[in-house]
């Protein structure tokens, strides 16, 4: 009777371990009369409440690569939501359609704040969010996103950039107006990010009294993260390359700033 018993147990245990996993649902919404096209991301094996972590993409818009590193965060204990920062979830598959995207939201810096916290509220009010720990990571182009909404002084614990663009479209801020801790994890021979920008970015954080940190990679270019970046790279003649060593090192970095800044 005993066996029967303990196999009983076990086998409901196989059954709930098979329902609880990492979901991925797409949410439609919307930033005015603009349609939005994202995802949410979590772990449904607890119903706590967790830390959200908003996450934009790169400029080819929403694709492979997001998707996987948004279940990475959802394994760690966060719900992440793929933002869609161009609308209707549109992608580029060459880089002069990525840039006319890409183009479209950072030299229209409102288009940008609104898309972002469109996103950000539909994170916010997830059944299985705190909503005072919120944090942001960007990719490339969603670096440059990201970090220009902590610039913004927007409600954001935290904020990491993966070979973040330093394109900066928002006004330098005031002294006290980051309420973010900043991370910025680029390659050190990544091209598309020049040393002025960082000068700049320093400055302007500097003068904000903005808690931030920049690690450069030597070695690594832009798109370190990314497994298809090599092959875009060969494809369109540019300087894209995946680093398996210092993705790791990145996202080993990365997941200590937000355990510190959004779990604590």
């Amino acid at each position: 009777m005993r066996m029967i018993v303990v196999s009983a147990l076990c086998a409901l245990a196989v059954v709930a371990n098979a329902h609880a996993a990492i979901k991925e649902e797409p949410v439609t919404y919307t930033d005015g009369t603009t349609t939005m096209k994202g995802f949410v991301v979590y772990d449904d094996a607890t119903t706590a409440k967790r830390p959200g972590i908003v996450m934009v993409h790169e400029w080819w818009g929403i694709t492979p690569h997001v998707h996987t590193e948004a279940k990475k965060f959802a394994e760690q204990g966060y719900t992440a939501f793929i933002a869609d920062m161009y609308g209707d979830a549109k992608t580029a598959d060459n880089p002069k359609d990525a840039g006319t995207l890409a183009s479209s939201v950072m030299k229209a810096p409102p288009t940008m704040e609104s898309r972002f916290k469109a996103a950000q509220q539909q994170l916010a009010k997830h059944a299985t969010v705190n909503p005072q720990r919120i944090g942001a990571v960007g990719y490339c182009f969603g670096g440059a996103v990201v970090l220009n909404m902590a610039r913004t002084g927007d409600n954001l614990a935290a904020v990491a950039g993966f070979h973040a663009s330093l394109g900066l479209n928002t006004p330098a801020p005031t002294a006290g107006a980051v309420k973010a801790k900043v991370l910025i994890l680029n390659g050190a021979d990544d091209p598309f990010v020049k040393r002025e920008q960082y000068d700049a970015l320093k400055k302007d954080f500097d003068a904000a009294k903005a808690n931030y940190r920049i690690i450069e990679y030597p070695g690594a270019v832009h798109a370190f993260t990314n497994p298809e970046a090599t092959a875009m790279g060969q494809k369109f003649n540019l300087p894209l390359k995946y680093d398996a060593k210092v993705d790791q090192e990145a996202k080993t970095e990365a997941a200590k700033f937000f355990a510190a800044n959004l779990k604590q």
